[in-house]
């Protein structure tokens, strides 16, 4: 991290602190129901989209029934398969009750395998093909500033959609445009379903890529509550897109799924669903 601005309280760091433990579990609970999902991916993600909602994005659940619905920062889940973890968030702030969460991924349910815009309030736009979340942002962020909205557009991606080209397209796209309202993390857990991102395609040095396509780059802890809360905070000074890549732990919490690339895309079973809730209840 570059200078310090401002941190948050001891109050704010205990609630996004709990509001982490409380979307652990809601994930572990949510793939174990569904019997299908993808527990590596969701996990690693949490703190960030906890301090996005809470503490960095101007939000609104009550969706498009808001007065200042319009007046809303837009996220995009390009790694859609962090769908629980994204469900989850939005259900804590209020998107939706919480109760709904047993419904992910079953026949009937709002709340799809991977976000669907036509079902769930809180969802922008349908993800799931990796690759494309950063060339919708260019989109929309092109429209917010047509329509002189200053509403920021934020996304999520994993590190291995990063290998695909539609990705770097965008980067250029971003950069062209002077997209500045687009501020992007990398979930950089290392891990893709099958194994490290640098023995399938490495992507180091990935910093130093984004900046050579124009960007502003930064690299973080990503499970550091504060850390994240700066980043987002220096983004929001800069005159062009930045990234924030974010060093994760693909599982983070329970310890049988940390660095497993295993437990990239499977559910755990009722035994190992009992000693993750045990982890993640202390």
């Amino acid at each position: 991290m570059t200078e310090q601005l401002q941190s948050l309280t001891e109050n704010d760091l205990r609630e996004i602190k709990a509001l982490c433990k409380e979307m652990r579990k809601d994930i572990v609970t949510m793939i174990h129901g569904a019997k299908s999902g993808h527990p590596g991916g969701n996990l690693s993600a949490v703190e960030i989209m906890a301090v996005l909602y809470k503490k960095c994005m101007n939000i609104c659940p009550d969706w498009n029934n808001s007065p200042d619905f319009e007046k809303r920062d837009r996220f995009i889940l390009s790694k859609g398969h962090a769908s629980a973890a994204l469900y989850s968030v939005l259900a804590r702030c209020g998107y939706f009750p919480p109760g709904e969460l047993s419904g992910f991924r079953k026949l009937g349910s709002n709340l799809q395998g991977h976000p669907s815009c036509r079902h769930a309030k809180g969802v922008e736009v349908s993800t799931g093909s990796l690759g494309q979340g950063l060339s919708m942002a260019c989109g929309i962020a092109l429209g917010l500033r047509l329509d002189k909205n200053p509403a920021y557009v934020y996304v999520y991606m994993g590190d291995g959609e990063l290998q695909e080209g539609s990705v770097w397209e965008a980067v250029m796209n971003a950069s062209q445009n002077n997209l500045n309202k687009i501020i992007a993390f990398v979930d950089r857990n290392k891990l893709q379903i099958d194994g490290s991102t640098e023995n399938i395609k490495a992507l180091e040095p990935l910093k130093d890529k984004f900046e050579a396509f124009g960007w502003n780059a930064m690299e973080i802890d990503g499970h550091d509550i504060d850390e994240i809360y700066q980043a987002v905070n220096t983004a929001k000074t800069m005159d062009r897109p930045t990234v924030i890549i974010a060093e994760t732990v693909k599982g983070k919490g329970v310890s049988y799924m940390e660095n497993k690339a295993g437990w990239h895309g499977k559910a755990p079973n009722d035994e190992e669903f009992k000693i993750a809730m045990d982890e993640l209840s202390k």
